[in-house]
This record gives C-alpha cells, structure tokens and sequence, in this order.
C-alpha cells in the first residue's frame, strides 16, 4: 500500500513540475491588450504588445481627471538561456530588472529584493479581467488593480 501510494504521490509530482517546464519561459500572450481601471476620477492605463523577438513591449500611465500623473515603459524579455525578465523604468528613468520567480498558466510574478519599492510584480488573469498587485517581498504595502479591457 505504502509503495502504491508512493508511486501516486510521485506521478502526481512528475506532472506537476512537467507543467510548470511547459511554461518556463513563456512570453505572458494572456498580457497582450490595452487594459483601463478608473476609480472615480483616477485612472490607470496599460498597453501590452504581442510577444515578438523574445520580447514583449508595455506602456503605462496613470492620471487624475485630465491631469497625467506617472507614466512607465516596462519590457518582458526572453534571454538566450529561456529566463524571463520584467524591465520597469519609470518616466523615463533607467530600467530596474526583475526577474522572474513564479510562472502559471495565466500568472506570471517576477522580484527583486534589492530594490526598494516595488520588490514583487506579480500579472494574473481572472475571467476578462487583468489583475495587478506590486509590493515588498514580505507582500506588505501592496498596491493592486483589476484591469478591464480597454474601450469596454
């Protein structure tokens, strides 16, 4: 019985790091869009391309009724090696690296314990809907958003 269980309980484990292996990699598509969140006269932007060349290109910004209040270019890139990267540099400013550390099906979360705010950038997908959270690595002071798709 023991042995039986055992053999299970690694099978089970096989197909669990096989799945993880299949995404490794992966340029996030799932990303892809234009995505809005407005929350009273606030809002925040992201745009995504389509992966390409390894690489997939992000803009954001975010504002007060008409007023433009910070502004991002972030890149997702694909190394020789298969790792992935998330490279922030807001307005303008040079890029922090993050890499990745966790990657699902449609959740991707790249750290980087040396900076000092964000650490975690963590995307996932509920539904339609693109979620976004940063925060320090312990998960304190996070901020989050729940993306629509543009134009909705």
């Amino acid at each position: 019985m023991k042995a039986r269980v055992s053999v299970i309980a690694a099978a089970v484990l096989l197909s669990l790091s096989l799945s993880v292996k299949a995404h490794a990699g992966d340029l996030p598509d799932w990303l892809t869009g234009e995505w809005r969140q407005d929350r009273g006269d606030r809002w925040d932007e992201e745009v995504w391309t389509l992966p390409r060349g390894g690489m997939m290109i992000g803009v954001g910004r975010a504002g007060r009724g008409d007023s433009l209040r910070s502004w991002e270019v972030m890149r997702i890139v694909r190394a020789a090696d298969g790792t992935l990267t998330f490279h922030g540099a807001p307005e303008g400013g040079p890029a922090t690296v993050f890499p990745l550390v966790g990657q699902g099906v449609r959740e991707i979360s790249f750290a980087n314990p040396d900076h000092d705010y964000p650490q975690r950038i963590r995307y996932w997908r509920e539904g339609r809907l693109l979620m976004a959270e940063t925060s320090k690595m312990d998960g304190s002071a996070a901020q989050s958003w729940t993306y629509s798709p543009a134009g909705e």
